[in-house]
């Protein structure tokens, strides 16, 4: 597992009470809903580079899901 870098961080309320019911929609942690949109948000705009290996593995993924779907 890669090592969590901690800080703190402030939210306008409305904003924290929409990421908690957004991450309880999605069985996540207001902390995990937060990393994972910040992940998502580097990743589209080119700034999240992932390893060959994670790649992969994200592609066999989604080549398996289509197989499956389309069978």
């Amino acid at each position: 597992m890669s090592q969590k870098k901690r800080f703190l961080l402030r939210l306008d309320l409305k904003l924290y009470e929409v990421l908690e019911k957004w991450s309880s929609d999605e069985l996540r942690s207001v902390n995990a809903q937060i990393e994972y949109l910040l992940t998502e948000a580097a990743r589209k705009t080119g700034r999240w580079k992932e390893d060959k290996r994670q790649k992969d593995t994200k592609q066999h993924k989604v080549d398996t899901q289509t197989q499956d779907t389309s069978e």
